[in-house]
């Protein structure tokens, strides 16, 4: 495993644990999908319903791979267990990024406004500066938009154990300008 990918996933087990007991329980991700649902002001039912599905899958996932003494919590240790495991967890980030990317694209049209990505990565708990640091890395075209296909694959990218260098490294960093 990359130090990177150690790092990254550091960040995403504090901002998951969303009432910072150090542990991820059924209910973090409750309220993790609830702030995400309502920073997605301009999206449909639908779109809405999918990021809660896929927020419910992301625990089920975990649970079913890691709780052992069926506790319903889940230490950074257990945590990295699976999240750093492709093959135990990339079905469900894959359904976690495409829902999360819809939710950045309510009109359809493929694209991904500033402003909404910002919305919906301060919902998760990012911090500004990172947020704006990623979205430049995805190389917004004129209109300050990025494609949704960028996003989902950045997200992807984030949960591989073996990669650095890539844009989700902007999330961990502290931007130097």
């Amino acid at each position: 495993m990359r130090p990177e990918a150690l790092e990254r996933v550091k960040l995403i087990f504090v901002l998951l644990d969303t009432d910072g007991n150090g542990v991820l329980e059924a209910v973090d991700f409750e309220l993790m999908a609830d702030r995400v649902v309502a920073a997605a002001t301009g999206s449909d039912h639908a779109a809405k319903d999918a990021i809660v599905v896929a927020f419910r899958k992301y625990w089920t996932t975990l649970e079913t791979e890691l709780d052992a003494n069926r506790d319903g919590a889940i230490t950074f240790e257990e945590y990295t267990a699976c999240v750093l495991s492709p093959e135990r967890f990339d079905e469900t980030i894959g359904q976690f990024a495409e829902a999360l990317a819809a939710l950045g694209d309510p009109d359809g049209d493929g694209l991904i406004e500033r402003p909404l990505f910002v919305a919906l990565m301060t919902a998760i708990g990012f911090d500004l500066p990172n947020i704006h640091a990623i979205f430049d890395v995805f190389q917004p075209n004129d209109a300050d938009r990025i494609t949704v296909d960028i996003w989902v694959e950045g997200i992807k990218d984030y949960y591989l154990p073996h990669k650095a260098g890539i844009a989700g490294d902007q999330l961990v960093r502290i931007p130097t300008s």
